[in-house]
């Protein structure tokens, strides 16, 4: 059974009735009939049905799935308890570490950010197996861009974490001047030389939303 929280349902209500969206699903029903995809179809909408829309104070964008077995999660750069961590996610608790002390967790499930407000939304929410970005472009971005822009509309004081090229594309969906945008270089190993480490993004996202009375994430 796929999952999604009401919320969801009821803010992206125009896309879900549409026909671009009956284009959508039928694509990734026949993706998943004749291929090996990723995350399992249950787990497709993970990161909405995780953080309510309310609820949100950080969004996080990813490219797409991790495209191992075993790996996805349905939330962008998390990977299930006992699934080896990722280069990128390594990372990630690497800089969250410097940035703010916070010790390296014992495994890469981000559920608990989630379960915080961090909305953990790749672009793409399905993926071929060992084919990175095989299903960017098929259509998913009409549902997740959506998303993005009834945040930045309807929400006040969120941040938004966009890191690396094709994340830092989503910037005109954001109304900067209600919401505070971060952007960095990727994570991966391949850039996160390049100002990923030391972007203190944890830390800014923190003390913004403490500015603005809201609970800060315990990364």
């Amino acid at each position: 059974m796929i999952r999604i929280d009401e919320s969801w349902k009821q803010k992206l209500a125009a896309v879900f009735a549409s026909d671009e969206w009956s284009r959508i699903a039928e694509f990734v029903r026949n993706e998943y009939a004749n291929d090996v995809i990723f995350p399992p179809a249950g787990k497709i909408f993970a990161a909405l049905d995780a953080c309510p829309f309310e609820q949100v104070k950080v969004v996080i964008i990813g490219q797409d799935p991790y495209h191992g077995p075993g790996q996805a999660n349905g939330l962008a750069f998390s990977v299930a308890s006992g699934v080896q961590m990722p280069p990128s996610l390594l990372n990630i608790f690497k800089e969250v570490q410097t940035d703010t002390g916070a010790p390296m967790p014992a495994d890469g499930d981000l559920t608990r950010w989630a379960r915080q407000g961090v909305l953990l939304l790749n672009s793409s929410l399905t993926v071929k197996a060992h084919r990175p970005a095989s299903h960017s472009g098929m259509g998913w971005e009409v549902m997740t861009d959506a998303a993005i822009k009834a945040l930045s509309d309807e929400r006040d004081n969120l941040v938004f974490l966009l890191w690396g090229a094709h994340a830092g594309k989503k910037t005109p969906l954001i109304d900067s001047q209600r919401h505070l945008i971060l952007k960095a270089p990727h994570p991966s190993p391949l850039s996160a030389h390049r100002g990923f480490f030391g972007c203190r993004h944890f830390s800014r996202a923190n003390a913004y939303l403490k500015l603005h009375n809201i609970e800060p994430i315990v990364w």
